[in-house]
């Protein structure tokens, strides 16, 4: 007698994942508080970045005068230093030799500069020996193009063609070596053109918990030229400034001499991104904070709420793949999450904007404003998809909610006071390395770019998911 097994003919449908992911998304809608939570937490945002915009305007609308910076948050460098020049026309080519340099540190800073204008932000070459760094290249606020490793004595060149400048550099005065070119827009038919000397400050960070305080020592470098030789069209006498877009004047620690064909230059700030400018648009978008705390309360109790009352057993009875369960919620969270954090970051940023007398906040179509801005969404998707995963894995719902804003939270607040190293080590390793993606100002304390730290908080939430998903299966629901 053949025994024949029992095969069923009635064909067992799974739901399709798109008619799960709108069964989710309306168990979290017709959650009257939930959605009220996620429209209070935006409009909170938006009300902060008003409030922060205006404090922050304050603080800074009158610094009492400083080193003078580009006018571009985005891109602020400082424009200082000391330039002993002569006004040119046309093409013009200027030789020294850098004889010596003291003081003033590693990237102190002696050579020669051509810009087109005495104002901030005027285009400008300049080639410049340190005594750390060896010969530099230096333009605007993104070119910096190292030479050869030495320090003074070295012969240093610039050649001006129409709108390009070529900088050159040498051991003896006779064979040159090209350091790179660069075309200056705008240049005009008159430029400045002489010796250069530059010191950034000597700066001291101090970090406490929740506060951080920076000083600065003004730096001073000396350096002497000799068989300085400039040639090209009409010429003027030498006119120094105390840095190249500001005044002719000079004061007791910084000036200009010269004796038997010597000259002897003093000065101090630096020529080049000034890394601790702020981040203003960073500091609107902040306030995102607010949102991302409570979307992730929200996406713990997606869960937990659903474990605490049974119904995730009729959920999983309705839907036997359990991990298409977990990955819909996360799809549902994650898009109220990305909205949540879009629409708290845009409305904050148009809620600034609109503050008189607020923050000095970049066009908000610029790239870096746009990265940051998507950005915020997607730094608030992938912290609730992490914690939705946490809340799956630990089923209770306040210590589920605890551990997502610890390890996003903690990181942060610890750096502010431990060295900037550890600092830095902690934030690129931490879930906390997403809130990299709202920098939009390059400065001494970012840890992570923006797009690696966004990367790092992902690679979080799909760890925590793909743990969440091989718990569901071994776990009694």
């Amino acid at each position: 007698m053949t025994v024949t097994a029992y095969r069923s003919h009635v064909e067992v449908r799974r739901a399709a994942f798109g008619r799960l992911v709108r069964a989710e998304w309306t168990k979290f809608a017709t959650v009257p508080r939930w959605m009220i939570t996620v429209t209070a937490a935006i409009l909170l945002s938006v009300l902060l970045s008003g409030l922060v915009a205006a404090g922050a305007g304050e603080n800074t609308s009158n610094d009492g005068g400083g080193p003078p910076v580009s006018a571009d948050p985005l891109q602020p460098f400082q424009d200082r230093g000391h330039f002993v020049s002569q006004r040119r026309s046309g093409d013009v080519d200027v030789i020294t030799r850098v004889d010596s340099q003291t003081g003033g540190g590693d990237w102190a800073k002696a050579g020669l500069m051509i810009r087109g204008g005495s104002e901030t932000g005027a285009p400008y070459a300049a080639i410049v020996v340190t005594p750390g760094h060896g010969v530099v290249l230096r333009s605007g606020t993104d070119v910096d193009i190292a030479g050869s490793d030495g320090a003074a004595p070295t012969w240093l060149r610039l050649t001006r063609s129409g709108d390009k400048v070529t900088a050159l550099e040498s051991a003896d005065g006779v064979s040159w070596t090209g350091v790179g070119t660069v075309e200056l827009g705008g240049l005009g038919d008159d430029v400045l053109a002489g010796l250069f000397v530059a010191a950034p400050d000597e700066v001291v960070v101090t970090r406490q918990f929740g506060t951080e305080a920076i000083s600065g020592n003004t730096a001073y470098t000396t350096a002497t030229f000799d068989n300085v030789t400039l040639t090209g069209g009409a010429t003027s006498d030498w006119t120094e400034r105390e840095h190249p877009s500001g005044p002719a004047v000079q004061d007791d620690t910084t000036g200009f001499t010269v004796a038997g064909g010597v000259y002897t230059v003093t000065g101090s700030g630096d020529l080049g991104p000034d890394l601790f400018s702020p981040d203003s648009t960073r500091m609107v978008l902040n306030t995102v904070l607010v949102g991302l705390c409570a979307t992730i309360a929200l996406a713990v109790l997606f869960i937990t709420s659903e474990y605490r009352r049974g119904m995730i057993r009729t959920t999983f009875l309705v839907s036997p793949s359990r991990g298409r369960v977990l990955l819909a919620k996360a799809t549902v969270i994650g898009g109220v999450g990305f909205a949540a954090g879009l629409l708290s970051a845009l409305g904050s940023l148009l809620a600034a904007k609109a503050m008189p007398g607020g923050l000095p906040l970049p066009d908000l179509f610029a790239w870096p404003v746009v990265r940051a801005t998507l950005g915020s969404g997607v730094l608030v998707a992938a912290a609730a998809v992490f914690a939705l995963a946490l809340g799956s894995l630990i089923r209770r719902s306040a210590v589920a909610i605890a551990v997502a804003l610890l390890a996003l939270l903690v990181p942060q607040v610890a750096a502010s006071g431990l060295p900037l190293d550890v600092a830095n080590w902690m934030e690129r390793l931490s879930p906390a390395a997403g809130f990299a993606v709202q920098q939009t100002v390059p400065r001494y304390d970012v840890a992570i770019g923006p797009e690696a730290g966004i990367a790092v908080l992902c690679a979080y939430a799909a760890i925590a998911t793909g743990f969440a998903l091989w718990s569901l299966k071994r776990r009694d629901a």
